[in-house]
């Protein structure tokens, strides 16, 4: 069971609604995550249950970022809106950086975010269940080489 995150801009909140449609069988055995909105809106439209966090401007994507610092996300569907400045775009950027850091897989377009579902459901995912079986307990890496 893989923890799966869905974030959507304005804009782009009726594309994922349709998408996380389209393969909701495949997210059916995993825990979800998403923002506020975002999550509710595939809610109404599927049969998933979702953990909602806060609006992303409201700091939900700082919440799944936090996840994603400890390696506890294992990917991103995060359908962002690139004609429209966003007034959290540092928290989006920061989300971003996490999860280069920390080799989670993120998609930030459709296109993108069918490859991973397809590879999901192939079991292509597997090599995340060992970075969590082999995750060092009680290690706090705070990138300080003294």
């Amino acid at each position: 069971m893989l923890k799966i995150a869905f974030i959507a801009h304005d804009r782009k909140k009726e594309e994922m609604v349709n998408f996380v449609t389209a393969y909701e069988p495949v997210f059916t055995d995993h825990q979800l995550y998403s923002t506020g909105t975002t999550g509710l809106r595939i809610m109404e439209g599927t049969s998933l249950q979702i953990h909602r966090f806060e609006s992303g401007p409201l700091g939900g994507d700082q919440q799944i970022g936090a996840l994603v610092a400890q390696n506890e996300m294992d990917l991103i569907i995060f359908l962002r809106d690139p004609l429209m400045a966003q007034p959290h775009e540092p928290d989006i950027n920061a989300l971003l950086r996490l999860c280069d850091v920390q080799g989670i897989p993120l998609a930030t377009n459709i296109a993108t975010a069918e490859i991973l579902v397809k590879a999901l459901d192939r079991g292509d995912f597997a090599w995340r269940e060992l970075v969590h079986k082999y995750k060092p307990e009680g290690v706090l890496n705070t990138g300080d080489s003294q």
